[in-house]
């Protein structure tokens, strides 16, 4: 298994404002270990002097797949050569275990203004590609290395703005003098001394949610492609994700460190929307103690502190005001909590309030979320669930392009209130739409007789339930605070949904 492998270095001189400069890129692959990890580029110029440079997440390229790249301009003066012809390798640190892309052992090497080294045996390789989509770009250039050997007569982007629904294609055309454009008109050569030249191609996008794209290389007598191992390539704003977390009321040992590690798996996630359950205070007859609030601790430890609602419901565990909260990167535009319980009562603990925020999402729109904590089914699931319902689908207007109910809904997946759900026809599950698209097909889209066999191992009772009609897809649901991450933080795990526009 390669833990860390070279994909291509770029190694150019050019002149910029009268200064000569170098510039090294490297790009590389590395198997998702761990959330904690470092890659780096230890690398050597003429002078012999070593250097270690720090390598960046990219983009993913599949679940256990990221793409890291690492980038570094040298300029040159009287008192400063530049480092000219270059040895390196890659080192990869993770799990307390070090990795090597060192060539067998021999380092790389890239001669100065070499161009594009590819490293691997591709025919063709996308180059310099981004995957986060500038607001307002209305083109999109795509670069291309095509080894010489397969004398290429056609490079094509295949590239479509709505998954595919419609789709495009752009022809490149071979760039003579790709990197003295790319210096900005400077006279920097294109030797591409390892057999690679340059093909370009500008896709007309005006401003989409999402570019997908392909590429094909056509010769004498075949069709090479370059689609990303199977996954495409892909630019696109940044999706909507949203944990839901069930935080277990004061209930656990190290409480402190694990309110922590919440907040590290916020930042580490990236999350925008954060639903959490059983948020406690201590109860201080019945005047809480804000500061105690177990949301405020976890957002005050915020790289940036979210937008925060919050609302309580009953005494918990005989000595908490419990109840729900929101976390929003985005500000809130509208909030409201409420009942939708029978019982109102402080001493009950089947009173049951959820609140509601209302977040304007960038390059999406109009999100209304929920956060809920229901009752079993014994306990009032039913008439909660569908008070739920009902006020959800009242906020539900025309301008608003998702409503989601998130938290904890106390009902497993192939219960009697799951089934509830399924036969209401208003939400459906987004986490089984996520992980196990043809069950959720035969649950939600046909109703198959024996759908409740399909979910005997399915324990959950944290849901995202999203309203049918919303213009939002799901791209990746994944449970966190597990083992295998970032510990467990409460008797429940959390999971991290992502959504995109249809």
């Amino acid at each position: 298994m390669n833990e860390i492998q070279l994909l291509y270095v770029e190694n150019v001189i050019s002149r910029k404002k009268r200064v000569l400069q170098q510039t090294l890129s490297f790009f590389m692959r590395v198997e998702n270990l761990s959330h904690e990890k470092q890659c780096e580029v230890v690398w050597a110029g003429e002078d012999g002097n070593w250097f270690t440079l720090q390598a960046y997440y990219h983009s993913t390229l599949a679940s256990n797949k990221e793409y890291w790249r690492a980038q570094i301009t040298v300029l040159g003066s009287i008192a400063k050569s530049l480092p000219g012809n270059i040895i390196f390798a890659l080192r990869y640190q993770a799990q307390g275990k070090e990795y090597w892309d060192n060539n067998e052992g021999l380092n790389y090497s890239s001669h100065a203004d070499s161009g594009i080294r590819v490293i691997t045996n591709q025919a063709i390789q996308n180059i310099g590609f981004e995957s986060r989509m500038l607001d307002g770009l209305k083109q999109l250039v795509v670069v291309v290395s095509v080894n010489h050997s397969i004398q290429p007569k056609a490079v094509t982007i295949h590239w479509t703005t709505d998954n595919w629904r419609h789709t495009h294609k752009t022809s490149c055309h071979f760039k003579r003098n790709y990197w003295e454009e790319a210096a900005g008109g400077s006279h920097a050569r294109n030797p591409n001394q390892y057999g690679s030249t340059i093909w370009q191609g500008i896709l007309k996008i005006d401003s989409p949610f999402k570019v997908q794209y392909t590429i094909s290389c056509e010769c004498e007598d075949q069709v090479f492609w370059d689609n990303n191992q199977d996954n495409n390539y892909c630019l696109t704003h940044d999706p909507l994700r949203i944990l839901i977390l069930n935080l277990h009321c004061y209930q656990e040992d190290n409480q402190d460190y694990k309110f922590s590690q919440i907040a590290k798996a916020i930042n580490d996630q990236q999350a925008d929307i954060i639903c959490l359950q059983e948020v406690a205070e201590p109860w201080n007859d019945g005047h809480g103690d804000w500061n105690s609030n177990s949301a405020k601790i976890i957002n005050d430890r915020l790289n940036q502190p979210f937008y925060l609602y919050t609302d309580w419901s009953h005494k918990g565990f005989d000595k908490y005001r419990e109840g729900v909260a929101i976390l929003s990167r985005y500000p809130i535009l509208n909030h409201s909590s409420k009942y939708v319980s029978t019982s109102h009562s402080h001493d009950s603990i089947h009173s049951r309030k959820v609140v509601m925020a209302q977040v304007d999402v960038p390059c999406m729109g109009l999100i209304n979320v929920y956060s809920a904590h229901l009752s079993w089914w014994d306990d009032g699931f039913s008439e909660q669930f569908k008070r739920l319902s009902k006020w959800a689908s009242d906020n539900h207007t025309k301008d608003v392009k998702g409503t989601l109910l998130c938290g904890d809904f106390n009902i497993t997946a192939g219960s009697e209130g799951y089934n509830l759900v399924v036969n209401g026809n208003e939400y459906d599950d987004q986490f089984l739409a996520a992980n196990s698209q043809c069950v959720f097909e035969k649950i939600f889209k046909v109703n198959d007789h024996h759908w409740k066999d399909m979910l005997a191992d399915d324990y959950r009772i944290d849901y995202i339930f999203m309203n049918k009609s919303s213009e939002l897809r799901i791209t990746l649901g994944n449970v966190l605070f597990t083992d295998e991450d970032y510990g467990r933080v409460s008797d429940h795990c959390g999971y991290l949904m992502i959504f995109e526009p249809k």
